[in-house]
């Protein structure tokens, strides 16, 4: 073999390794868990057929959520800190993100509450962040059906009179371009980490 073809096959391998260790890297679960409190799945899941309905009054079905990263999470308007809180910090992340990294991502907050929480109530509720977040609510069995598909649980209330909380999960779902669930970032929000943390888990898709 000539010394050009092994300075060749050599510089092949090093691409091919390099290119490796840049994607187990991307992939690192670990680092990724203990950097962003961001849980990585080692195999994407898919998500059922669900109809709800979005925040202007439009059907709005699983097909939706391909095509942009989506972070949903559930909550009810009236939700006194957990649910302002993840806004908010949502609110702070993406300010925080390059231009190009905000532009793939969509915050979505599903309710658990559909008794109270109409599209109008979602929508003006929302456009208190102005932060073109999306709101989501429907009959109750397609919301369940949702909640256990994302691995978000909420405990729906049987007695909607009055004034009443709804239990829900405080973590966000990650669903890919392909709308594929990839991961759940989990409460309590290391907002740095995860703005270090997100733009190489959407550059590796």
């Amino acid at each position: 073999m000539s010394a050009r073809r092994v300075s060749a096959v050599r510089c092949g391998a090093l691409l091919c390794l390099l290119a490796f260790c840049s994607a187990s890297f991307a992939f690192d679960r670990e680092a990724l868990l203990d950097e962003a409190n961001l849980l990585v799945f080692p195999r994407e899941r898919q998500l059922p057929a669900v109809e709800l309905v979005d925040e202007k009054g439009q059907t709005f079905t699983t097909d939706a959520l391909r095509d942009r990263w989506h972070l949903l999470f559930f909550g009810f308007i009236a939700c006194p800190d957990v649910c302002p809180t993840t806004l908010s910090d949502m609110r702070r992340l993406l300010s925080q993100l390059p231009p190009a990294v905000r532009d793939q991502l969509q915050v979505v907050l599903i309710t658990a509450d559909p008794a109270r929480d109409t599209p109008e109530a979602l929508r003006t509720y929302l456009s208190y962040y102005r932060s073109g977040f999306k709101g989501l609510t429907g009959e109750l069995p397609a919301l369940q059906e949702m909640s256990k598909a994302l691995g978000l649980p909420f405990v729906a209330t049987a007695n909607t009179e009055g004034d009443y909380e709804v239990s829900h999960s405080g973590n966000l779902a990650i669903v890919a371009p392909d709308g594929t669930l990839r991961g759940h970032i989990r409460a309590p929000f290391k907002l740095e980490g995860l703005r270090n943390a997100l733009p190489r888990l959407i550059e590796a898709r």
